[in-house]
């Protein structure tokens, strides 16, 4: 494994994988215009390819993706370049895939739709270990209802035993589960 300093060298190359044509040609353009080299991807498969054949110095991953998912797309530039800064893009966010992207290697996980100055800021952002606090925390019924995702992920997306780790009724949870999250 080759050894590399983006800080150093100043190279501003990012690779962006992601399904959705018009919006990875659109982020590609706003990511030159603020002074980065593009390399784009479409699938998983191409994404590990471009980015191992050439690793960059920065990346920008889709989590969903038609032929699998993005995390496999992280850990392998992760081998391929051990400095890479890999934000993930998601239209499906909470929180038990964002802890499972950062453990992975993504330094910042950001939910769709979202803004080039945004994925730019969290690409270069290197002086602060934590965000800035939220303009509007989530309400405590979203926290709540984030927490049973969580539980639900950790046991495989097995009601039964999340029901039982949860203290709960397992027809509770499965109204819980088949609601979409609340607001705010």
């Amino acid at each position: 494994m080759q050894e590399y300093s983006n800080t150093l060298s100043g190279e501003r190359r990012v690779l962006i994988v992601d399904d959705d044509a018009p919006l990875r040609n659109r982020l590609a353009r706003a990511m030159e215009q603020r002074g980065f080299a593009t390399i784009v991807a479409a699938s998983v498969a191409e994404g590990i390819e471009l980015g191992s054949a050439s690793p960059p110095a920065y990346a920008v991953v889709d989590l969903r993706l038609e032929d699998g998912n993005g995390m496999e797309v992280v850990q392998a530039l992760r081998a391929a370049r051990s400095d890479i800064r890999i934000v993930i893009l998601t239209g499906y966010g909470n929180i038990a895939t964002a802890v499972r992207a950062i453990k992975a290697g993504a330094v910042d996980y950001l939910t769709k739709p979202v803004d080039a100055d945004t994925v730019a800021a969290a690409l270069l952002e290197t002086e602060r270990a934590l965000p800035p606090p939220p303009e509007e925390p989530m309400s405590a019924d979203r926290v709540r209802w984030e927490h049973i995702q969580r539980v639900f992920e950790q046991c495989d997306r097995n009601v039964s035993e999340t029901a039982r780790r949860l203290k709960m009724h397992r027809r509770t949870l499965q109204r819980i589960l088949n609601k979409h999250a609340p607001r705010g």
